[in-house]
């Protein structure tokens, strides 16, 4: 490829609207542009790096023996109202209409389709295992779409499924699915974490998700360094012992605060610590109103009460509507005397007396506050956000936490879809039972961003070899040179004939403008041939290296065998 006919439109500016480091690089490294809000084109430099994602991800697939298909991206919404994820799924998903007024969505995943198509075709226990992956673009209606390729409405996703006649099989598939992630992400010389999940709206009863190290994440990763725990902050759960409050019960009182709604300014107020105050949050979700109840120093894990009810619908009470309903603003509920509402305990509340909670009233919170006495709880489960510091629950250790970008995850499924779609196989004995089922996604154009977010230094992009849009660029830094220019151009159709994917700068530009574009755009060797040719030099520089390396050039077999030598010792890291 000539650099002069390459269609990468580089900027030196980054766009306004960049929120991350990912999204400012490949904008202005010409690999994407932006078309809406959460929706993006991939330019010649894009897709050879989605393609060479697709590959590796392809590749790993094929050599544990996943078959590959395609299924459609538009499907009915009775496959989704059969599993109850038609409503269940939220907004995030997107419905339309046909002509005859049929409901469709554009497939943020697809299960239901999965499991209608094998339950017409796996009908025998001598079938299964099997497992099918697909690559093909995603959508979801993201209610605020940010962060790039991150967070979009349209993505590239590979999905996986397999079909299964016992957990014992379904265990195996899902260390071979994990295995070939952590190959996939080993190839692309990445830092990650494998860490236990929230199964969130695909369901089932375990998961783990794989996450790219970086600063930027958008996951809060809490890992051991004794033991292998490791977990997102959706399911991360601590060892933190919460002491038993022995003292007497106290008399409730009701007690004026005009104004007085947040924890810091109760505490204030009352002149107590958070620790003596239970923060009270309604929440809404298809079967009604929840109330959590939490300790005041602590943070709600939307994540993990989610799961406990079974209702990904649920969320935060809009305020209006909680006045409406309730007759009281949100910095003043509390649980004693509420009605029509289900009440979760985070467990670190459940040793606590006499506490401080909202008192249903304007300006007004009761204090000595205590269970069973003057109000029910319906379970006590660990509903917080843990921190950093606290004990490991395997351990005992204190955890460490990192940011980081999840790029795939697995689940096992069970028979949460089959048995609502009615998917049945026969076993050996004539009798019927619904598949045991497994799920494996992995976002390819989220990859392409967790790359760059990992890797990046103040001049562009790091790309490891495995997915860089080119590995070497031939720079003629000397294009009026007529001795720079042939010998550029030998180096160029030599590296070809070697089977390298290699670029030449054969731009009538300058050298330090061919420089900030090669190394904006991240390719990982550069061959720089200027002036120096005249006494026989050509130097070879990795993108990751402040100085060049001058070479002698002899001819053009003892330059390439440098050139496989840099090559070997490339590593993509920070400076």
């Amino acid at each position: 490829m000539r650099f002069s006919k390459l269609y990468a439109p580089t900027l030196k500016n980054a766009p306004a609207d960049a929120d991350i480091k990912s999204i400012e690089l490949l904008i202005r490294g010409g690999f994407i542009r932006k078309i809406a809000s959460g929706v993006f084109t991939y330019l010649p430099l894009g897709w050879k790096v989605i393609k060479k994602i697709e590959n590796i991800v392809r590749e790993e697939m094929d050599d544990i023996g996943i078959q590959e298909m395609l299924m459609p991206i538009i499907q009915p919404a009775e496959m989704w109202q059969q599993t109850g994820r038609w409503d269940d799924y939220g907004p995030e998903m997107m419905k339309v209409k046909d002509r005859h007024e049929r409901y469709f969505t554009l497939g943020p995943t697809h299960e239901e389709i999965t499991t209608s198509i094998m339950k017409n075709e796996l009908i025998s226990y001598k079938q299964m295992p099997m497992a099918i992956y697909q690559i093909t673009n995603k959508y979801r209606d993201e209610i605020r779409p940010r962060f790039g390729l991150l967070r979009s409405r349209e993505f590239i996703m590979k999905d996986g499924y397999s079909f299964h006649t016992s957990d014992e099989s379904l265990d195996e598939y899902y260390k071979l699915f994990y295995g070939a992630y952590e190959k996939i992400l080993e190839r692309m010389q990445l830092e990650f974490y494998a860490v236990q999940a929230d199964s969130g709206t695909i369901g089932g009863n375990g998961s783990h998700e794989f996450q790219v190290l970086a600063d930027s994440g958008e996951s809060d990763i809490y890992y051991c360094e004794k033991c292998s725990y490791a977990a997102t902050d959706e399911k991360a759960v601590s060892g933190k012992k919460f002491i038993y409050n022995s003292e007497d019960e106290k008399e409730l009182k009701e007690t004026e605060t005009p104004n007085v709604k947040t924890i810091d300014e109760v505490s204030e107020f009352l002149k107590i610590t958070k620790e003596k105050i239970v923060k009270s949050i309604l929440l809404k979700g298809r079967n009604g109103w929840v109330l959590a109840l939490i300790r005041g120093d602590f943070e709600l894990n939307l994540s993990k009460i989610r799961a406990i009810v079974k209702d990904q619908t649920l969320d935060l009470g809009d305020p209006g509507e909680i006045w409406n309903v309730f007759n009281v603003e949100t910095g003043f509920v509390g649980p004693v005397g509420l009605k029509n509402v289900k009440v979760i305990a985070d467990i670190s509340t459940e040793n606590m007396k006499n506490f401080v909670t909202g008192a249903n009233k304007q300006g007004t919170h009761f204090v000595n506050v205590n269970f069973k006495r003057d109000f029910k709880v319906d379970i006590f489960e660990d509903i917080r956000v843990i921190e950093e510091g606290e004990e490991c629950p395997v351990c005992g250790n204190k955890m460490k936490m990192k940011k980081g970008i999840e790029v795939g995850q697995v689940f096992k499924l069970g028979t949460k879809y089959s048995e609502a779609m009615e998917a049945y196989y026969t076993d050996e004995k004539g009798i019927s039972h619904p598949y045991i089922m497994g799920c494996y996604g992995w976002g390819i154009s989220r990859t392409m961003a967790a790359i760059v977010e990992q890797l990046n230094d103040g001049n562009g992009i790091l790309w490891p070899l495995s997915v860089a849009p080119f590995e070497i660029t031939v720079i003629n830094a000397a294009t009026k040179d007529e001795e720079a220019t042939e010998i550029s151009e030998n180096i160029y159709n030599y590296l070809r004939e070697k089977n390298h994917e290699v670029i030449i700068d054969d731009r009538n530009v300058s050298p330090g403008f061919k420089f900030k574009d090669n190394d904006l755009i991240g390719i990982p060797l550069k061959v720089i041939v200027g002036k120096g040719i005249k006494e026989g030099i050509v130097e070879l520089k990795l993108r990751t290296d402040k100085e060049s390396e001058k070479v002698q050039f002899k001819d053009t077999d003892e330059l390439y065998s440098k050139i496989k030598e840099k090559l070997s010792s490339y590593i993509p890291k920070n400076r």
